[in-house]
């Protein structure tokens, strides 16, 4: 696999969003600008020093594209998170980062539709960069359902004001405050849910609010293919070390040859896919500019869907069973199982 290719930008600005949050935002060369074209949702990978070790961590751009003039991630506070406190306690104005390309499959392919966004606490971070792409360069209309544990918690609160006095015919806010509202469950969701017409939903937050948030939606038996999540664990290695150690892959019964028919972007292609080769490495070599980021089975930004054949995916971090029924995969941990198999990145 191609390693990947790292970037210093230069810190513009730190903002001070809440008590435990924190906005860094990034100037860009004007040789850099072209490399750092983004869609909404998406995320940057940075490489932190902490302690005299090398980490790597995936925070999502709370900035949209050809809407804010600068690049701006959002990291609050985690409890023992190396990477969220060593940003927060030393990430400065004039400040260099070493900042990989834009990533990430977290983002709508259209701006037109009416949208519902399901956020918990800093999850707020890739839907607001969603939300200000949808109001400033679309014409759909937005619903944020927002949940923190309480009112100081919120973050872009100022922003949000200023977004509904601007486009009042067109967003709406629900907040959800756990010191007042309790904890939420699926039911109590559902029942606000409920009250929405939305055609598309974007998830992102803690672990347990968005299965709450995905079981409430189930209930009302919205389209799981409309239903996108966005979940992040910590990557397994280090992207930005200079020799990636070759991966080796699991026992499993694997054809000796298969070929892949690729759509994307509403073409189709199709190449030949070794047993023994992982389908992004494949994909990569033949020229094809697939998304990726861990590389590890953990962040879903590979991910496609399978509409024909069978694939083994050596590790899986990160779809749940009922993500794989319908058909979604991790290019990067995929393995042919059948003679022929076709992905779909638009459907």
């Amino acid at each position: 696999m191609t390693a990947p290719t790292i970037h210093r930008l230069r810190v513009a600005e730190v903002i001070e969003e809440t008590a435990d949050a924190r906005s860094v935002v990034f100037a860009l060369e004007p040789h850099q600008k072209e490399r750092f074209s983004y869609k909404p949702g998406q995320f940057l990978t940075l490489h932190i020093p902490h302690d005299g070790a090398s980490l790597a961590r995936c925070y999502s751009l709370a900035s949209a594209p050809d809407i804010d003039s600068a690049l701006k991630i959002t990291v609050k506070r985690v409890d023992r998170g190396r990477g969220s406190n060593w940003l927060c306690d030393h990430a400065q104005t004039g400040a260099e980062i070493e900042v990989l390309e834009p990533s990430g499959v977290f983002t709508p392919k259209a701006l037109d539709r009416k949208f519902l966004l399901i956020a918990g606490g800093s999850g707020i971070t890739p839907v607001m960069s969603i939300l200000k792409s949808v109001l400033g360069r679309g014409t759909g209309d937005v619903v944020l359902f927002y949940a923190n544990r309480d009112e100081d918690s919120v973050i872009f609160r100022a922003e949000l004001l200023e977004l509904l006095a601007r486009h009042p015919d067109r967003l709406s806010v629900a907040h959800w405050i756990e010191s007042t509202d309790g904890l939420p469950t699926s039911d109590r969701l559902r029942e606000h849910f409920s009250a929405f017409h939305f055609d598309e939903v974007f998830v992102c937050g803690p672990g347990p609010f968005m299965n709450c948030a995905r079981d409430a939606l189930r209930a009302i038996h919205f389209p799981r293919e409309r239903v996108h999540i966005e979940r992040f664990n910590s990557l397994g290695s280090n992207p930005f070390e200079s020799v990636l150690a070759a991966r080796g892959t699991d026992p499993v019964a694997v054809p000796r040859a298969s070929t892949v028919v690729v759509e994307k972007d509403g073409a189709t292609q199709t190449f030949s896919w070794p047993g023994d080769q992982r389908l992004l490495d494949v994909l990569t070599t033949n020229g094809m500019k697939a998304p990726s980021s861990c590389s590890e089975g953990v962040c879903a930004a590979c991910e496609c869907r399978l509409t024909e054949g069978r694939v083994e995916m050596v590790n899986n971090q990160v779809l749940e069973d009922e993500d794989i029924e319908a058909g979604y995969i991790l290019t990067c941990q995929a393995l042919p199982l059948t003679d022929t198999v076709r992905i779909s990145y638009d459907s």
